[in-house]
């Protein structure tokens, strides 16, 4: 097998992976990298032009792996996407959002290459599509009779998520995907299946996070909580940034749990972004497939109101509430943005980041300010000094690395194939493979090098 990163940055970001195996070829997600602009944003497909791709797998919706999806089927119409039921539903839906995304940065930042791709070709991808279900081997041709067979496993990152297993003549290589092993209240956790493959290709994200012995995703949601209720029973408001696509949801599900058990008080909830959007798409999956634990009556139970138009920066709001708000790195011009400029500078209030920032992002700087210093809001053009509560929960939706290491291990592979992590989290992970009784090479692709596996 022959595998080749086609995301030139490496690490996190336009997540793009060509596999040739036999006469297959195939790539496994189209990503955009959140940190680049214009077409430095995108993989490298023009390493492709020269052949055909007969597969594209889509691991999930994110736009780190489905943001560059029109942009590749416009260089190879005729490759088919295997996904999931929820990503072929999902997908379109946030790559519809990253058209108008890319517009409005045209317009504000002159980035004159945006969009990248438009809505019509969105709706175009849609006939491109070949769902697999969960679990049942799928056996595929190429234009040259040979035969390959993929099944997909749901991973437990988000709904439609999956690891896929290639089964071609005697060899057998195992995707993890992104993958979390732990229950979400409106996911189950991987499911992946109890078997031993030639090589794993393994996604690395949380390789240089150090978790304590005490830590589980139970603690930090309680923590959450009783955080959000120490700030309500003080008059003040919380805002919690979050992620569109999963976090919202899962967030809304714990909320409405909580109120059920009085562990959370009757104030009003603001929401607002994609997410809500998105509540609708979660219904029906639940409704189709029961592959989430999620229904829209939920923002009823919850009397989840739009997010007020009167609050500005400097002016927090008057009565006590909670705001569940993409983004989730409080990316600039988001509702989140600014809430947050609106609640910084009063003591009793809290911002409540739950998932990853990036360090450049909004929401990475302010972690990093010292309370009581200033933070600028840039695109308000207004600064405040840092009084309210600032703290951060981990409610990744990343498995532990312990825990891949661990599957790793079980999985008794040839060779290990690290990607989807910065250089010091793959470095984890290839010290301690390194060595292992079966484990022969651990590979730690170069960006666009083709290595041999």
């Amino acid at each position: 097998m022959r595998l080749t990163d086609l995301n030139a940055e490496g690490g996190i970001g336009a997540n793009s992976l060509l596999i040739e195996i036999g006469s297959f070829r195939l790539i496994f997600d189209a990503g955009l990298n959140p940190k680049r602009f214009g077409r430095d944003a995108l993989p490298k497909f023009e390493k492709v032009d020269d052949f055909s791709v007969d597969f594209l797998v889509l691991t999930h919706s994110h736009l780190d792996h489905v943001g560059s999806l029109p942009v590749f089927l416009r260089r190879q119409p005729q490759a088919k996407i295997i996904a999931s039921l929820p990503t072929q539903m999902l997908a379109p839906r946030m790559l519809h959002n990253s058209c108008n995304v890319m517009k409005r940065q045209r317009d504000e930042h002159g980035i004159q290459e945006y969009p990248l791709y438009h809505h019509a070709e969105v709706e175009r991808l849609k006939s491109s599509f070949l769902p697999l279900p969960f679990n049942r081997p799928r056996h595929l041709q190429n234009d040259r009779n040979d035969e390959i067979q993929i099944t997909l496993y749901p991973s437990g990152h988000i709904p439609g998520a999956c690891g896929c297993l290639l089964s071609y003549k005697h060899r057998r290589i195992f995707f993890t995907g992104d993958v979390l092993f732990s229950d979400q209240k409106i996911l189950p956790a991987a499911r992946f299946p109890d078997l031993k493959v030639d090589t794993l290709v393994m996604e690395t994200t949380r390789g240089a996070t150090e978790r304590t012995k005490d830590h589980s995703r139970s603690v930090e949601v309680r923590r959450l909580l009783e955080t959000i209720d120490n700030t309500l029973s003080h008059g003040g408001s919380c805002l919690i940034p979050t992620f569109a696509l999963g976090r919202m949801q899962e967030l809304i599900s714990i909320f409405h749990e909580a109120r059920s058990s009085q562990q959370l008080r009757d104030v009003p909830i603001y929401c607002s972004g994609l997410g809500m959007d998105l509540v609708n798409y979660f219904d029906e999956i639940a409704r189709k497939t029961g592959l989430v634990r999620f229904r829209r009556s939920l923002l009823r139970d919850l009397k989840v109101q739009p997010l007020p138009l009167a609050l500005a920066p400097g002016k927090p709001p008057k009565h006590s509430a909670i705001y569940l708000l993409s983004s989730g790195m409080m990316v600039e011009r988001t509702p989140s943005y600014l809430v947050a400029s609106a609640l910084l500078a009063e003591p009793g209030n809290t911002i409540c980041f739950v998932g990853y920032c990036d360090p450049d992002t909004p929401g990475g700087r302010l972690l990093a300010t010292e309370p009581g210093d200033e933070f600028l809001f840039e695109a308000l053009n207004f600064a405040c000094r840092v009084r309210a509560h600032v703290e951060k929960f981990d409610l990744s939706s990343h498995a532990d690395r312990d825990e891949l290491l661990e599957f790793a291990l079980a999985a008794n592979p040839r060779a290990v194939v690290l990607t989807h992590g910065d250089p010091e989290a793959r470095a984890w992970f290839s010290k301690r493979l390194n060595g292992r009784q079966g484990i022969s090479r651990v590979l730690d692709p170069k960006p666009l090098e083709t290595c041999l596996v």
